[in-house]
């Protein structure tokens, strides 16, 4: 069952169509239980879709209105959600007509969690996520990796695995892990991690073995594309600084001792071929500067990464940051660049009008829509948040899947 689970493909929810119904009389008359069982599932994650995004808890009566099924079938479909934890009723509010209100029916806080995995160069962290979308416990550990086993790096963070799970109280649904290197898409091979001298490094199973609380092997992809998705998909508290809307379409570049980025169009993450998308930090900015970790020469991170920033300051990576940034935008059209990782720090507040001038003086059309840039809601928890919020996405688009495979 474990390509069931795969995020590096995750189907994103959809929408159908049109209402989903029940099967017709001529079904009836030549019963197809694989056809029945799939209608059943469609309409299954057609309820469960409306419970999640709906703003206020919705009655059975009211899902069977807006989707089409008999009443029946969306109270016995409800009662499946209810059984398997993924959703929980609450009271109704106080009748103020004729009647008796009915009792309504919202994401289970209390469900499957998805747990989030990261290891970067200088910090370890895991974090859970539950079905509301909510972080109930993010668990940090800062300290160099560069120079340490792969074993010694995976026993440390499957206990910051285990600790963020105790805290958070929850049974964990999967795992996803995000690094700082490509990752091969669909099994997870980190080919290349230059930072942390990882070349060809499984370690899905590994974690697997030393976290038995996971159901599955856990999920690895990059860490810029899962902070990426963290923008787009999370929930967020105070979201003062953040944009008026939610972005549908942007660039998220994450700045750490590497420089990544995750590409997002319509809301969801362009992953390019293999998985490999989104290596901003290696894009050339100065053809004669210094020799990268990569190998090759004058890299945006040998510029503009952690390092860098805190060597030369923000001024000069600002500049290479936006010229970098500008190609992207001037080849896929994006409105918006989102700045995360340690850019989003206090500290690196002056990234901002730099990044702002180098798009307004590259960007081809930046004279009619200038690109927004925005500082990341998620800061530096980013990409830990967006691998556990990957999990719980597959649990929202498929529910059956989810409780068959459990």
């Amino acid at each position: 069952m474990d390509g069931l689970w795969h995020c590096q493909d995750m189907p994103a929810p959809t929408s159908p169509a049109g209402p989903a119904r029940a099967t017709g009389s001529a079904d009836r008359a030549v019963p197809n239980p694989a056809r029945q069982g799939s209608i059943r599932n469609a309409n299954l994650a057609l309820l469960y879709g409306l419970i999640l995004d709906a703003p206020a808890p919705l009655s059975r009566a009211a899902l069977a209105a807006t989707t089409g099924v008999t009443r029946a079938t969306a109270s016995a479909l409800a009662d499946t959600l209810l059984e398997a934890g993924l959703v929980a009723e609450v009271s109704p509010p106080p009748a103020t007509g004729a009647g008796r209100p009915a009792a309504g029916l919202v994401p289970a806080a209390e469900g499957p969690a998805g747990l989030g995995l990261e290891i970067n160069v200088d910090y370890l962290a895991a974090c859970v996520v539950d079905l509301t979308g909510a972080v109930r416990a993010t668990v940090i550990s800062a300290g160099d990796q560069r120079d340490r086993s792969v074993s010694e790096v995976l026993a440390d963070l499957a206990g910051l695995a285990r600790q963020a799970v105790s805290e958070a109280g929850l049974t964990v649904a999967g795992a996803a892990v995000a690094v700082p290197g490509l990752v091969e898409a669909p099994h997870g091979r980190i080919r290349s991690a230059p930072n942390l001298v990882w070349q060809d490094v499984e370690i899905g199973a590994a974690l697997r073995s030393a976290l038995p609380e996971t159901p599955f092997e856990p999920v690895v992809g990059n860490e810029a594309d899962f902070a990426a998705l963290a923008e787009a998909h999370g929930v967020f508290d105070g979201d003062a600084d953040g944009p008026a809307a939610p972005l549908t379409d942007f660039l998220y570049v994450s700045g750490e001792i590497g420089v990544g980025a995750g590409v997002i169009l319509d809301r969801e993450l362009f992953r390019g071929a293999r998985g490999w998308a989104g290596e901003i930090g290696h894009v050339t900015v100065q053809p004669e500067g210094v020799q990268c970790r990569c190998g090759a020469r004058g890299c945006l991170e040998t510029v503009a990464g952690l390092e860098a920033l805190r060597r030369d300051g923000p001024e000069a990576a600002a500049s290479a940051l936006g010229r970098a940034a500008a190609a992207a935008v001037n080849l896929l059209d994006l409105p918006a660049v989102v700045l995360g990782g340690a850019y989003a720090r206090p500290e690196f507040a002056a990234l901002v009008p730099g990044v702002e001038k180098a798009l307004a003086d590259h960007v081809i059309s930046a004279r009619w829509a200038p690109v927004a840039v925005h500082v990341s809601r998620r800061g530096t928890a980013a990409a830990v948040t967006g691998a556990a919020t990957a999990v719980i996405r597959r649990v929202h688009a498929d529910p059956a899947a989810w409780m068959a495979a459990r």
